[in-house]
């Protein structure tokens, strides 16, 4: 590797480690318990430097946010010849099912307890998911060459990142009820089928490709 590559891949090293660090601690001692001087101590850094990497002390529980918030609009971007939004969104929503994908909602009972007792954190993950339905509207808009201020791509991906949010707090829901992963995804994918096929006579072939 050159020097740059390497120091590179130290920064992400460090990045990760810190991040590891601060879920633990979140998930051992509550979101709002654990301060930013004991994360730096767990990972042996200085509390600047898990700040530099970590602006907000949120970041260091959402640390795949930004894959997040990219996901449904990168989805309808990479869709198929003559796949519409809706039928990109389905297939790969039952593709994260199957994997049992984190970014899904299948983080884990600790994680998804940190997150239900945490007032912040919960506060975060709805601003996430508004972040997410805008990012899907802009794409839908370029998508469909929709006029400046024309409201349907923002319809439209409220009512397509509407039933995410419900799957997604439905596995969070399953997951704090003790199911374990291929419980819920047992229990999600049929319930997935139901839920994209009801918006099937209004979104069909909305943005097809």
């Amino acid at each position: 590797m050159t020097v740059t590559g390497l120091r590179e891949a130290k920064k992400q090293e460090t990045r990760q480690l810190i991040s590891d660090q601060a879920t633990r601690l979140f998930m051992a001692k509550g979101f709002e318990q654990t301060t930013i001087a004991e994360i730096a101590e767990a990972a042996r850094v200085a509390k600047k430097t898990v700040t530099n990497y970590f602006p907000r002390k949120e970041d260091l529980a959402f640390d795949h946010q930004d894959q997040f918030v990219a996901s449904l609009a990168r989805t309808v971007v990479a869709r198929e010849p003559g796949e519409s939004a809706l039928a990109a969104l389905r297939r790969d929503f039952l593709g994260a099912v199957e994997r049992q994908d984190p970014v899904a909602g299948f983080a884990g009972p600790e994680f998804s307890r940190m997150i239900a007792e945490s007032p912040t954190l919960s506060v975060c993950l709805r601003g996430l998911h508004d972040q997410r339905e805008e990012a899907l509207a802009a794409t839908l808009a370029e998508a469909t060459g929709a006029a400046r201020g024309d409201i349907t791509p923002r319809a439209a991906a409220s009512v397509l990142g509407g039933v995410h949010r419900v799957l997604f707090a439905r596995i969070q829901e399953l997951t704090l009820a003790g199911r374990d992963n291929p419980e819920i995804a047992a229990v999600v994918g049929p319930e997935a089928e139901q839920a994209f096929a009801l918006l099937e006579p209004s979104l069909g072939d909305y943005a097809r490709a």
